[in-house]
């Protein structure tokens, strides 16, 4: 796998090899990114391959991307959830917070006028 630059046309044109297939795919990007995202779906496949009886790469590749779509979701749900806690242990530490704030500033009150409510 490789990146060249066509000056003509000023973007890099990254080859990648897929499933024994080769790709020239034109990225802005960075073409150690593209490179290990071939790779990766590389790698896929030849998982998914590895584990069935079909032999047509275009199943293949619907497999493999039905399992990389499904990990992509399963994390989207992980980080959607781990943000939904976030939030909510932020809000429980602002409460607190507020509530030490208020007794402090009360707590002072009192003790600069001497008097204290029972």
């Amino acid at each position: 796998m490789s990146a060249i630059k066509n000056p003509a046309e000023g973007t890099p044109t990254i080859r990648v090899e897929i499933y024994n297939q080769t790709y020239n795919i034109r990225s802005d990007g960075d073409s150690e990114y593209v490179i290990n995202l071939a790779e990766f779906v590389d790698r896929r496949m030849r998982e998914i391959s590895s584990g069935t009886l079909t032999v047509d790469s275009l199943k293949v590749a619907i497999l493999a991307a039905l399992h990389i779509a499904d990990e992509l979701h399963r994390l989207k749900r992980l980080h959607e959830q781990a943000d939904q806690q976030l939030a909510t242990r932020s809000a429980e530490c602002a409460e607190m917070l507020d509530r030490v704030l208020k007794t402090q500033s009360a707590d002072r009150e009192t003790s600069a006028t001497g008097i204290s409510i029972s």
